[in-house]
């Protein structure tokens, strides 16, 4: 299966573009963003758990990255309530379960280098944001290897940001408030990937916004 599959495009996904999808496990369906593969596959992905639903044992042959967007989920290594952020590198495994509250998370597959073995997980709505480069930013750094970069930045309402150019690429996605750009605006729930080199001046409105970023990481060609 191909899905957003050309990296040297801009793709924005908005509530709604995509339908619920079930997967092979009874009461886990999928939104899928982009994905390059069948079911052992390069995607990216938001993933809703029933209540009282599970995932068979599996292992990450390619790493496994995801932020809890609601929900609790669950494991035989911890739980993960709304916020956590988790990687989970190359070669381990696990038997995903969730609660009566059910679950949904926005995760990554196969996109890790080989050599960044860290495990993290991080409670970030107990964290502590640090200033960002203009006023009106915070950030909180989840985790960096390489050149690629992943954190959380919160945008006060009114703030603007500098126009810069993303070498290897940025992922955004929309956490709380309505993100902006001179190209549009996104509400929550909103996935933006903008390729290599591309170009964008962002800012926020009277709401802020508090997103999900990724710099760094996406294909220099292609």
């Amino acid at each position: 299966m191909q899905l957003r599959s050309d990296f040297s495009r801009r793709e924005v996904v908005r509530p709604g573009d995509e339908d619920w999808r079930a997967s092979p496990m009874p009461g886990v369906d999928r939104m899928m963003l982009d994905r390059v593969g069948d079911e052992v596959v390069r995607a990216t992905t938001i993933v809703r758990y029933a209540p009282n639903s599970c995932f068979s044992q599996h292992s990450h042959d390619g790493g496994e990255e995801f932020i809890v967007l609601e929900g609790t989920f669950n494991d035989e290594h911890g739980s993960y309530p709304k916020g956590s952020y988790v990687r989970n590198p190359i070669g381990t495994l696990h038997s995903p379960f969730v609660g009566d509250g059910g679950c949904t998370i926005l995760v990554k597959l196969h996109q890790f280098q080989s050599e960044d073995l860290a495990p993290v997980v991080i409670d970030t709505v107990n964290a502590n944001f640090m200033p960002g480069t203009v006023a009106g930013l915070r950030v909180l750094p989840l985790h960096a290897h390489g050149t690629e970069s992943v954190a959380l930045v919160r945008w006060a309402p009114h703030t603007q940001f500098n126009p810069h150019t993303h070498l290897g690429g940025e992922e955004i996605f929309v956490l709380e408030g309505t993100f902006c750009d001179e190209l549009g605006e996104y509400t929550v729930g909103t996935w933006i990937r903008s390729p290599h080199q591309s170009k964008h001046t962002p800012y926020t409105g009277s709401k802020g916004a508090l997103i999900l970023v990724k710099v760094g990481h996406l294909p220099i060609e292609g």
